[in-house]
């Protein structure tokens, strides 16, 4: 049982080990520190941390996984598993205060949500490094002007410096993925990109611009921007939201005022 992938779960287990050793060092993790692993799997990567790090939490939703893995890393460091779905995690009730170092081998078809619902614990999280999907590290990364720029870019790099770090073949994992994948840092900013006050406004303006993507501002926005706003913020209303820079929706949240979500 504590072998075989679960497809409901979108288990790809890590087995490469040079790619384990590459994710260790870049983390380069140190006793004392509040290390979190979400979605340990078989503890590839967890062997290695608790053998630095002395101690870390780990959350698992597979509960024969979350059962066996403490057995199977016995005396290697303090490890604490959870047995809970990530996107319910609440990190104030964890047993350690933080700021946490947060790493995983994310789930792909959770990875978006779970990075939103981190997001929202950021001023608890000092740094995440994470495997996902190239395609989503590319999202995230990327900048004003291209087809891969989009609402999961905006909403990230307002919160966080994305950092992304290598690319990692389908032959690392068991079962062997479809996709490429990447592993990628993000670094929390001690203040997004736009003003707490102005934080939903942000969020609503980033979502209805991108959900009509290949209308001009001016059309997708206009219930919610009143006319003249782009203008007086030095945004052309004409321009389409993939044009628009992080910074430029932020200016523009902190001139208008937006019905919540």
């Amino acid at each position: 049982m504590f072998y075989r992938a679960r497809k409901r779960f979108g288990q790809n287990f890590l087995q490469d080990a040079r790619v384990v050793r590459h994710i260790l060092e870049v983390l380069d993790a140190r006793p004392g520190e509040a290390l979190l692993e979400i979605g340990p799997g078989r503890g590839a990567i967890t062997r290695g941390l608790l053998r630095a790090a002395g101690g870390l939490i780990a959350v698992e939703l597979d509960r024969d996984l979350a059962r066996e893995l403490p057995r199977r890393l016995e005396g290697l460091g303090r490890l604490q598993v959870i047995q809970t779905d990530a996107l319910r995690l609440n990190l104030a009730d964890l047993p350690d205060p933080g700021p946490f170092r947060v790493v995983g081998n994310l789930p792909y078809n959770v990875s978006t949500p779970l990075l939103f619902h981190l997001l929202e614990q950021a001023d608890r999280i000092r740094d995440m490094h994470f495997m996902l999907q190239r395609e989503v590290v590319e999202r995230l990364a990327a900048g004003p002007g291209g087809k891969t720029y989009g609402r999961l870019s905006v909403m990230v790099q307002a919160r966080c410096r994305v950092e992304p770090l290598f690319q990692v073949g389908p032959g690392a994992f068991r079962p062997r993925p479809k996709v490429e994948s990447a592993f990628v840092r993000l670094l929390p900013r001690h203040r997004p990109v736009y003003e707490p006050a102005a934080a939903d406004c942000f969020e609503v303006l980033v979502l209805r611009a991108f959900s009509q993507r290949r209308k001009t501002l001016r059309k997708s926005l206009r219930a919610l921007v009143p006319d003249g706003a782009l203008e007086a913020v030095g945004i052309d209303p004409r321009a389409r939201p993939e044009t628009l820079a992080v910074e430029d929706f932020a200016r523009l949240a902190a001139a208008v005022e937006c019905a919540p979500l």
